[in-house]
This record gives C-alpha cells, structure tokens and sequence, in this order.
C-alpha cells in the first residue's frame, strides 16, 4: 500500500468554517423562531386577523422559497471552488448575506404581525 499525504484543513480554519455554519444556523433558527410565533398569534387570533394570516402566510411561503434557493445556489458556488481560500470566502458570504436576508424577514414578519393585531384591537 502507498501512504499517500492526506490533506488536513489547519486547526484555524476548521474553527472559521464552524463559526461560519454557527453563525447561519443561528440566524436560521431566529428566522424560525419568528415563523413559529407568528403561527401562534394567527392560532390564537380570529375574524379580522384572517386577511393578515393569510398574508402572512404567503409571505412566510415566499421567504422559505428564498431561502431554500439561496441554499442551493450556496451549495453550488462552494462545488466550484478551487481552493481552500475561496472555499472559505464562499461560506463567509453566504453566513452574512443570509444573516441580512433572515433579519429583514424577520422585520416584514414582525410588522405583518403588529399591523394584524391592530386590526383586531377594539376602537
């Protein structure tokens, strides 16, 4: 048998790529977390919240698309690369674009939130 050198990605850069998925793992799950809260108010709400859930709904379908295509254009992007270095650089601006790309969502959710529970507040 030969003993051919196995490549080992140094110490430091396994640490930036596992902060990197941390980082977007994070984000995701606040993204979640907003999603999930937002199906709690529509549970607990009627009557004139149903054409807010329903936007909210399209919405919350619109944002899971995005996010799923910005998933497989990542995946893509990271089987082209030609090195460890863009490797790298690839996963650091997926992390940040989807950390912007889950707070704005986030945002459009809480104020489909607040503007549905203002329909229903007695005047």
């Amino acid at each position: 048998m030969s003993d051919k050198p196995q490549f080992e990605f140094p110490e430091a850069v396994r640490e930036l790529a596992e902060r990197n998925v941390e980082q977007a793992r994070s984000a995701y799950n606040q993204f979640i977390d907003m999603a999930r809260k937002v199906q709690e108010t529509l549970s607990a709400s009627q009557g004139a919240m149903t054409s807010g859930a329903a936007e909210m709904q399209t919405q919350i379908a619109k944002f899971a698309e995005q996010n799923i295509q910005a998933s497989f254009s990542f995946a893509s992007e990271l089987s082209r690369a030609r090195d460890l270095k863009e490797y790298i650089e690839i996963q650091q601006r997926y992390a940040q674009k989807q950390m912007q790309t889950f707070a704005h969502q986030a945002h459009v959710l809480g104020r489909l939130v607040s503007e549905a529970a203002q329909k229903v507040q007695p005047r």
